[in-house]
């Protein structure tokens, strides 16, 4: 693995969510506070996964491959996982989706956001299709994977994300919950990962 420090950050939200989610503010808030020398970039992702990897890959086509890194959390976490493989970048996962082909075929139809209710979007049948097509086989380097896994997680079954990533830099916390409230605790942690010293 790259030992380059981190000089631009990519933050991927989960399904339904958005850049206004705690861990994302939490995140930005810590970047720009400790290392506010790194690019951070946190977008709103559309509905659709091929729009949403159409946006990443390109707005990250010029980034130096050996000092990015990638976050994300849940269904960001699968996107995470795609890129990192792409580009051989740093990941950092939080509960990741593992297969959301299947679990998201009961969102077909309007949702609304999280984070701003009065915000709706539809998730069409072929967006399944896409998420099929994201997915990729086994890590070529689990070593550039740093993954916090709650085992009280209510929405992801852990034992699947402990399959799929547990070969990695893994965390498996007893009990926690999807949102792993208390994310702020693993920031400095995050960022030895990426290789960012404490700022005095």
């Amino acid at each position: 693995m790259s030992t380059a420090s981190v000089t631009h950050l990519l933050y991927l939200h989960g399904f339904r969510s958005s850049p206004h989610s705690h861990k994302a503010q939490a995140m930005a808030a810590y970047m720009a506070q400790q290392h506010p020398q790194v690019h951070w970039w946190c977008p709103q992702l559309p509905p659709s996964p091929r729009a949403a990897m159409e946006l990443l890959l390109n707005g990250i086509a010029d980034w130096p491959r050996d000092s990015m890194a990638v976050v994300g959390s849940s269904l960001g976490g699968f996107y995470a996982t795609h890129i990192a493989e792409a580009t051989e970048c740093r990941a950092m996962l939080i509960n990741p989706a593992v297969d959301p082909a299947r679990d998201l075929g009961k969102y077909i139809g309007e949702n609304r956001q999280w984070h701003a209710p009065e915000e709706s979007f539809f998730f069409l049948p072929e967006y399944v299709d896409e998420l099929r097509t994201l997915q990729v086989g086994e890590l070529q380097h689990p070593q550039r994977y740093r993954a916090l896994l709650a085992k009280g997680d209510e929405v992801l079954d852990w034992r699947e994300m402990h399959a799929r990533y547990g070969h990695t830099q893994v965390t498996l916390l007893e009990g926690g919950d999807h949102a792993l409230t208390g994310f702020e605790e693993y920031l400095p942690d995050f960022a030895r990962f990426m290789g960012l010293p404490p700022n005095k």
